[in-house]
């Protein structure tokens, strides 16, 4: 991790979450102060229409670790995910949620994870205690089973979107729409290991989810699953040195 100036990049989308996105801040700078690393928040508005924007260029003052991306469309999760990445300085990267769903308190558990014995490319959070409605939980259970099936993927959990990545293998995956189901896969075909995490998961204090909720979930990530598969049939590994 030397010569990195920023240890730990936390990157969250956000759609529409003036509700929730001062909390999240508040609660996400806290959490990463307790670390004693050096971080940065990195918050990607998804083109939200709510006020979103202003609340968070307003926290800036009292933010100095927070960086406002904007995203000039629409681009959905896996476009701001992709974009917030993009952007992100540490050596650390981690994703997380801005609904306050996810619990930025699981931040320094992941961390350890990529530090500790074979020093994983990625901890995965996995959301053992899920508190969502019945046809969410059901969705996600079904997209699971797909996912798995056809990818060969076996993380439990890749609709949780608490993750912590080297930075390297975060920046080299390639991000399309409704890839961001599939980011432990993605890392998986360059051939980093993927550790799962219990992490903690909360009731949405405020708002309603944003980016796509019932069974029709399931059917998108069919379709995307299928592209992943021929992702991993076709993937190249370019690793060389020169003599």
């Amino acid at each position: 991790m030397s010569g990195t100036e920023i240890m730990i990049s936390l990157v969250a989308p956000a759609y529409n979450e003036k509700e929730c996105i001062e909390q999240f801040v508040r609660e996400a700078d806290a959490e990463l102060r307790k670390l004693g690393r050096s971080y940065e928040i990195v918050v990607a508005d998804d083109c939200s229409t709510d006020g979103t924007r202003d609340i968070l260029v307003g926290l800036k003052a009292s933010f100095p670790s927070l960086r406002v991306v904007r995203l000039l469309r629409h681009q959905g999760q896996s476009g701001a995910f992709e974009a917030g990445i993009a952007k992100a300085r540490g050596g650390y990267i981690v994703l997380i949620d801005a609904d306050l769903q996810n619990d930025p308190a699981d931040i320094g558990r992941l961390i350890a994870v990529l530090e500790g014995p074979g020093q994983p490319a990625c901890a995965a959070g996995w959301r053992a205690r899920r508190q969502d409605d019945l046809i969410r939980k059901l969705s996600s259970r079904i997209a699971n089973r797909v996912r798995f099936w056809i990818t060969g993927d076996p993380v439990r959990d890749t609709g949780c979107s608490l993750k912590a990545f080297r930075a390297e293998y975060a920046k080299r995956m390639r991000i399309f729409r409704g890839l961001h189901r599939f980011f432990t896969t993605l890392v998986r075909m360059q051939g980093g290991k993927v550790v799962e995490v219990d992490v903690n998961h909360r009731p949405r204090p405020r708002g309603a989810p944003k980016y796509g909720q019932g069974l029709g979930r399931t059917f998108t990530a069919l379709r995307d699953a299928f592209a992943v598969c021929w992702m991993q049939s076709r993937c190249l590994q370019n690793d060389a040195e020169e003599l």
